[in-house]
This record gives structure tokens, C-alpha cells and sequence, in this order.
């Protein structure tokens, strides 16, 4: 029975349910805790191995890549079983044979496309009945991993797609189908790649693990640790003080977390008692939390291992993903910081005194060299190393590499002059702040990792797997060293000591590492269940009529439905499996639905509508995890901690309205710097103007024509296209006939808007807008036979008549008989961002009446 304190409002049964979810399931003890152990070391070396250039290099133990996502889902699976009890809080110490056996059957039923991968691979399409029974077997034991390590709702999730799948015919007119035998079902999610094995589960052995495993290592290291007290001096001082510190840390660990939960309960550990000690209530303590955590999942470079998915699912590269995800992120969290600051202003806080209060004159002078000193580093760094590697080539790396250990070792030498970062204790009074200049530079070689990656990613272009892998190895070095190293610095002595408890650092991080990732390759292969379901059944179509149904072709509402949607979809679901789950159903009815009603939008901008959605349903009650998980530690009720939190993330549920009208905020389209610059000063702007008019308080207390005007700004500067149609049309639409004429004017390379009608080949209506590259040519009839579109007039209809396959045509969607009736041209006109002007002004009257009331009410408290 779960029990619960009144006090508080906290189901004690849940949280410890979340609590053991997200830290790792069974404490055990005698050989189960060294089987525990070892299983997921050795899970972290062979996902090393497969991630190095090792096995080609001595031409043993290479894997393709099915064979690399069965031994994944072998080790998630039979650790499912072991680390984690049928029944929660039974057999939390020792594992009874039963789960034994339950594990290694998983594993062999997980395994089986590794052992006889060249068998199946021999008969495709024709399984044995050993084959059948091994998918059915694991399919059933996959979700029996899946309630015991994440929980019931992405089983239940799973469960009734393969339902749906199986009995598809007697369900409702609106989403049946003719369904499918259990061997069809078994082959399709088991010995394939369309299921379980699919691009999901992939993407977690290639890309998520490493990823995983370096925040284990970084967190073995003291690396957030350092991130806390680099936080807490730095912002501690000002209103609000540890809540925005709070803001910032748990952001920088969800930024490489896979999971807004077990952000919440490592970060709010210490994050959530301190807003407390200053002076937030609980709720609101708790809601800032999961506020934070739940946006760094959000956050580039990982975005919980959704970014390597986007990568798979979009068709751009992993630099483009994090370039377009980046700003929504950034003026997200901007905001938050804000609200904080809004929060603690109508509470009347302080900060909390510096050690050494410096002077304003001070304070400028460290900016500035601040400042200078980052750009003449960055210089340094991306012209010094670029230089290095035009002139040396593949030699490069035998100078750039002594360089990186010759920086490292200053750098650690160079920390050691300062006192070592304790590990802030949440029960303590809060004195005074540790000084940033020592804080900050004791820890600074904990970025050269960060360093590392970055630069593989964008300046080697490695492969995010290859990046990640060395990346980690240099974590490796740091976790195994700097305890010498520091020692050596300190003159501490017991230099071997220091030395072996590095190498138990190491260990431990990389048994760590395996532990965290079960959840998330279990979590990948269920999802896979969903994604095979829609191929096997087509449901996506259905999805879209159903919210075609719901709108009745509204634009507006078909978007507010698929939120809607993507929210309930993603409630109690890890990241991964969030984003699978929403991208997969949900992302191709705004992509369909926009089309026909004239939305032509980037995919990547679908993908990350939805996948915003899908995470905020981590705080949104009634399962809202991440708020039961703050309230855990706060003392507060969940579920008012969860709207308080959806309260402060209402700000992030706006953005992907916004930059789906306005794809600027993804930056998208913007013609240079200047561009740039104005997309990012709007943006954030107008974040900080909805966050004060959300909270009811800017300067004083907002009064209730002030926040009509405050949200009248917000939404002038997000899209100030939407007024600027209304006197400038952007584009009009000419007829189909007159094409000819026009393709004869557009520049080589040019995408054009066509509006299209026809039959589909399952033989439904269609009229949509779609866009088609057109490419140079001498003529207009050669340059749309370029882009494989063979057309002829008949009267005032323009028709395909052929479509050439492999085509931009093709791809586009187009199919011969059908016909061309309207294309869009776009009208010069001024440009759009001159509504920026009288959303100034009018904020500028806005601030001018809160300051004359604000300086009245200070006048009248100091009389009073």
C-alpha cells in the first residue's frame, strides 16, 4: 500500500519508485553486487571498443551495425532483469534465480541476431518457428525490462501498439486496418532493423552511450561539483541568488544528462535546500528545479540523446541540428533566470554578501579583460591550431596533442595554488559565498575535455560517435591523473595512492556509465516498438486524419491538438523514448497538415515542436516525474509543484509556435550578421517581456492593461511578420499556366511554392503545397525537366505528365496526372523587423509608468 505524509502531500511509495528508477535500481550485495559491477564495465569497454578506430586497425572485433544493436539491447536487457526487482522494494539486496534466468534469456533472445546473424541473414522474409519464438519471447520480456527499469507508461505505451498491430480490424473505423499475424508482427519488430533493432536503437550504440559515459566520468571527476560552486559564486550575490545559481548549474549537468529526473534529483540535491535557506517556498523551489532540468534537455550539444536521433529522423548533419536548436535553448533559459530574478524581487530577498565585494569600477575591468581575453583565446585556439593543421596535415595531431597535455598539466598545476572545492552540505546555514576567482580557476581544466569534443565536432568534422569517443578517452586521462597530478602539485605525498584511487575513479566511472545507460537502451529498443508499428500499419496516416478531424483544417488548432497530443504521448517517458514516440506520430501530421493549408516548414522545425512538447510533459501533473522527483527533495505537494513548474515553462511552450512561423528563431534564413544579431536581440527581448508579463510583476506589480500590452509586444517581436502581411503580402499566387514564364526568371538553385492537386496512389484527393528546387538551364522547359517534371498546357490547366524517378520532383511528392494550379511569387516589400519600432515604444511607455508608480510606492514605504 503506498503510504504518504500528509504534511506534505507526497506519495513517499512514488518517489522512491523515481528515486530508484533514475539512480539504478537494486543495491545489491555479495556475488550479485560484483556480477552488477562487472557486467556493466565490461558493457562500457566493448561500446569503447566498437567507437574506436582500434578494430580496423588490427582487423579483429569489428562489428556492423546490427550486430553492435543486439549486444547493446543484450547488456540493457539482462541488466533490466538483474538491477532492477519485479516488484519494487522486494529483493532489493540479493537477485533470486528467477531474475537470473529471466536475464540470460533476454540476453539470448536480444543476442540472437549477433549468433546467427549470417542464418538470418540467408532467409529474409522466411523465419523458422525457432526464430518466431525467440521474437515473441523477447518481445514480451522487453517489456517486462521496460516496467521494471523506466516504469509502467512507455510499456503500456508499447503494449498497445503491438495490440493495435494484431487486432487492428476490429478497432474504431476511424483508425482500423486489415491487421497482422503474429509472424508478421514477430518478424517485422524482432528480425529486423524496422522494430526494436531499428534507427533508434542505433543511434544509442553508437552515439548515446559515449555521451553517457563522459558525464559519468565528468561527475566521477568533480566536474559538477565545480559547476555548483562556479554557479553559486558567481550569481549568489545578486536577488535570488542560489536559484539562479541553480538555474545555471543544473543546466550545464542537463545539458549532458539524458534525463530531466535524474537531473533533478543530483543537481536538486543541493540546488533545491539552498533556495529554500534564502527564502523560496518549497513549491517554488522545487518548480525552478524541474523548470531547469527539463530545459536541458532541450539544450545542444545532446538534448538527452535526442540530437543524434534528429540527426537519423531529419537528414542534416549533427552541426546543423545544434545550430538550429541553439537560440530557442539559450533565450529559454535566459528567461528562466529572469523569472527567478521576478520572484525574488516580489519576495523582497537579498543576495548573499561576497567575501570581497568589489567595486563597479572593479567589476568592469574584470569583464573587460574577461572579454578580451576570451577573443584573443578563441583566436589563438582556431587560427593557432588551424594553421598548425594546414601546414602539418594528418601530422597535425603529433604537435596539437602535446599542446592539449602540456595545457592540461599547466592548468591542473595552476588550480592547485587554490583551496579544493568542498562539497556543499544542504543542511548547513549559508554563509558567505566562495570567491570566483579561485572557484573558477581550480577547475578549469575540466573544460578541455568539453574543448575536445567541440573541436572534433566542428572544426575536424568527426562523426559525433568518433568525437565523443575521444572526448571521453581524454576524460579518461583526467579521471585517471589528476589526483596524482594534484598531489605531486600540492606536495601532498602518497603520490601511488593517488594513482590507484584514480584508477578506482575509472573503474567505477565506466561501471557508472553502463548502470545509467540501461534505462536508455531499454527506453530506445521499446521505442522501436512504436516506430515499427508505424510502418508495419500505416497508423501515421490515420494520426493525421484524426487530427485533421479534431481541427476541421484550422492551421491554428491542428497545431494546438498535435501539442496537446505530444504532451499526453510524453508523459512518464525517458528523453529518448520521448522523442521516438512524438516524432514518429506526431511530427508528420504538421508536416502534412501544414502542407495543404500553405505551411511549408522546415522538417527540423516539426521534429523540434514536437520534441518540446514531449519533454515538458515531465513536469506536467498528473505524472509529471521530475516535479514528484523535486518535491521528494523540497517537502512540497507534487502536483503544485508540477503546475508551478509548467507556470515557469510556459514560456518554453510558446517557442514552437513562434519558430513555426517564424524560423528566424531557428536561425533559418537570416542573410548575415546584422541579421543575425537583430533575430537574437527580438528574441530575447521578447522572452524577458512575456516572463514579466507571466509573473504579473516588471518593475512593480503589472496592472492588467499593462500585461495585455507586455504580451502585445512579446508577440509583435516573435513574429512581427504577422502584422507586416497584413499591409505587405509577402508572396501572391499566380495561376499554374503561367509557370513557364516565370521559371524563366527565377535564379539557378531557387526553391518555388507550387500548389498542386491529383490522385494518390491509394487513391485519396490531394491538394497541398509543396516546394521544388529548380535548377539552371537554357530554357524553361529544360531547367523543370532538370528537376524531373515533364509538363503540358491545356487551356488554362497546367499537367504533369511525367515524373522522372530519383527526381527533386519525386522527392517533393509530385505524381504524374497531376496538375499545377497556382505557384507562389514573392512581392518586394519593406522589410518586416521595422514592427520592432512601436513594440519599442510602446514597452518603453510601459516601463515609464512602472518606474513613476514604483518610485511612488518606495516614497510612500520610506514615510510610512
Amino acid at each position: 500500500m503506498a503510504t504518504s505524509d500528509p504534511s506534505k502531500g507526497v506519495d513517499v511509495d512514488k518517489v522512491e519508485e523515481i528515486l530508484q528508477t533514475e539512480i539504478g535500481g537494486r543495491a545489491a550485495t555479495g556475488k550479485a553486487a560484483t556480477v552488477l559491477f562487472l557486467v556493466p564495465l565490461v558493457w562500457s569497454l566493448f561500446q569503447l571498443w566498437i567507437a574506436s578506430p582500434l578494430p580496423y586497425i588490427v582487423n579483429f572485433g569489428i562489428f556492423n551495425s546490427t550486430e553492435a544493436r543486439s549486444i547493446h539491447l543484450a547488456f540493457a536487457v539482462f541488466l533490466a532483469f538483474s538491477a532492477y526487482p519485479m516488484i519494487k522494494g522486494k529483493h532489493s539486496s540479493a537477485v533470486p534465480v528467477y531474475d537470473w534466468v529471466l536475464a540470460l534469456i533476454a540476453a539470448f533472445c536480444a543476442s540472437y541476431l549477433y549468433v546467427f546473424y549470417r542464418e538470418l541473414s540467408s532467409r529474409p522474409g522466411s523465419p523458422t518457428t525457432m526464430d518466431l519464438w525467440v521474437a515473441l519471447i523477447g518481445l514480451v520480456l522487453l517489456l517486462e525490462a521496460t516496467r521494471r527499469a523506466l516504469g509502467l507508461p512507455l510499456a503500456i505505451v508499447a503494449a498497445v501498439f503491438i495490440t493495435y498491430s494484431v487486432f487492428g480490424r476490429y478497432m474504431p473505423d476511424v483508425i482500423a486496418h486489415k491487421g497482422v499475424s503474429l509472424n508478421k508482427l514477430a518478424s517485422h519488430q524482432w528480425l529486423g532493423t524496422e522494430g526494436v533493432f531499428g534507427v533508434a536503437l542505433g543511434v544509442s550504440t553508437s552515439f548515446v552511450f559515449l555521451f553517457v559515459l563522459f558525464g559519468a566520468l565528468l561527475e566521477r571527476a568533480g566536474a559538477g561539483n565545480y559547476f555548483i560552486k562556479v554557479a553559486y559564486a558567481m550569481l549568489g550575490h545578486m536577488r535570488g541568488g542560489p536559484a539562479k545559481a541553480a538555474v545555471v548549474s543544473s543546466g550545464l549537468s542537463g545539458i549532458i544528462s539524458g534525463s530531466s529526473i535524474a537531473n533533478v534529483v543530483t543537481t536538486g540535491t543541493f540546488t533545491i535546500p539552498l533556495m529554500k535557506r534564502v527564502g523560496f517556498p518549497a513549491t517554488k523551489a522545487g518548480a525552478v528545479e524541474v523548470a531547469a532540468s527539463t530545459n536541458g534537455q532541450l539544450t545542444p550539444p545532446v538534448m538527452g540523446a535526442a540530437a543524434f536521433l534528429m540527426v537519423e529522423y531529419v537528414g542534416i548533419s549533427y552541426l546543423e541540428v545544434i545550430k538550429h536548436a541553439i537560440l530557442p535553448a539559450m533565450i529559454s533559459y535566459v528567461a528562466l533566470i529572469y523569472i527567478v530574478h521576478l520572484e525574488a524581487c516580489k519576495l523582497n530577498m537579498k543576495g548573499i554578501e561576497r567575501p570581497n565585494r568589489p567595486s563597479l569600477a572593479q567589476r568592469m575591468l574584470s569583464w573587460v579583460v574577461l572579454l578580451i581575453g576570451l577573443c584573443v583565446l578563441t583566436l589563438a585556439v582556431y587560427y593557432g591550431i588551424g594553421w598548425v593543421k594546414a601546414w602539418l596535415g594528418d601530422g597535425a595531431a603529433w604537435v596539437l596533442g602535446p599542446i592539449l597535455l602540456l595545457s592540461y598539466i599547466g592548468l591542473v598545476a595552476y588550480g592547485t595554488r587554490f583551496p579544493e572545492l568542498e562539497v556543499d552540505d544542504p543542511s548547513k546555514e549559508m554563509g558567505a559565498l566562495p570567491e570566483v576567482g579561485p572557484t573558477v580557476k581550480s577547475g578549469l581544466f575540466f573544460l578541455l575535455p568539453v574543448v575536445v569534443l567541440i573541436w572534433c565536432l566542428t572544426v575536424e568534422r568527426f562523426s559525433p560517435q568518433l568525437s565523443a569517443f575521444w572526448a571521453t578517452m581524454f576524460m579518461v586521462f583526467i579521471v585517471v591523473t589528476q589526483r596524482p597530478m594534484q598531489a605531486y602539485f600540492r606536495k601532498h605525498g602518497a603520490f601511488l595512492g593517488a594513482f590507484r584511487e584514480g584508477l578506482g575513479d575509472l573503474v567505477h566511472s565506466l561501471a557508472t556509465g553502463g548502470r545509467n545507460m540501461v534505462g536508455i537502451g531499454v527506453a530506445t529498443a521499446t521505442a522501436g516498438i512504436v516506430v515499427g508499428t508505424v510502418t508495419l500499419t500505416g497508423i501515421g496516416l490515420v494520426m493525421t486524419e484524426f487530427v485533421e478531424l479534431l481541427s476541421g483544417g484550422n492551421l491554428l488548432l491542428m497545431l494546438i491538438f498535435t501539442a496537446v497530443i505530444s504532451l499526453i504521448l510524453g508523459m512518464g517517458l525517458p528523453t529518448t523514448a520521448n522523442y521516438i514516440v512524438v516524432s514518429t506520430l506526431m511530427a508528420p501530421v504538421i508536416v502534412t497538415l501544414g502542407a495543404e493549408s500553405g505551411l511549408l516548414v522546415p522538417l527540423i522545425a516539426v521534429h523540434l515542436f514536437v520534441f518540446y512538447f514531449g519533454i515538458l510533459a515531465d513536469d506536467t501533473p498528473p505524472v509529471g516525474l521530475a516535479a514528484y522527483a523535486a518535491a521528494a527533495i523540497s517537502g512540497a505537494d507534487p502536483i503544485r509543484t508540477g503546475i508551478q513548474g509548467f507556470a515557469y515553462d510556459i514560456r518554453t511552450a510558446i517557442l514552437p509556435f513562434m519558430f513555426i512561423f517564424n524560423t528566424q528563431l531557428l536561425l533559418i534564413g537570416l542573410t548575415g550578421w546584422f541579421d543575425l544579431l537583430l533575430t537574437v536581440f527580438s528574441a530575447v527581448t521578447a522572452m524577458l517581456v512575456f516572463a514579466a508579463a507571466t509573473q504579473g510583476y516588471w518593475f512593480t506589480k503589472t496592472r492588467w492593461w499593462e500585461t495585455l500590452a507586455l504580451l502585445l509586444i512579446t508577440f509583435t517581436m516573435f513574429r512581427p511578420g504577422y502584422w507586416w502581411d497584413r499591409v505587405y503580402p509577402p508572396t501572391e499566387e499566380r495561376p499554374g499556366a503561367e509557370i513557364m514564364e516565370y521559371v524563366e526568371e527565377v535564379p539557378a538553385d531557387k526553391d518555388i511554392v507550387l500548389k498542386v492537386s491529383g490522385t494518390s496512389m491509394d487513391g485519396n484527393d490531394v491538394s497541398t503545397y509543396l516546394k521544388l528546387e529548380i535548377p539552371g538551364g537554357d530554357s524553361p522547359e529544360e531547367r523543370l525537366l532538370g528537376a524531373g517534371l515533364d509538363l503540358s498546357t491545356d487551356g488554362d490547366v497546367m499537367t504533369v505528365n511525367t515524373v522522372e524517378f530519383d527526381s527533386p520532383a519525386e522527392d517533393a511528392g509530385i505524381d504524374f496526372g497531376w496538375t499545377i494550379e497556382a505557384f507562389q511569387v514573392e512581392l518586394e516589400r519593406p522589410p518586416k523587423e521595422l514592427m520592432f519600432i512601436p513594440a519599442l515604444i510602446l514597452l518603453g511607455l510601459v516601463a515609464f509608468g512602472q518606474l513613476r508608480r514604483k518610485s511612488r510606492e518606495d516614497a510612500q514605504e520610506a514615510t510610512a
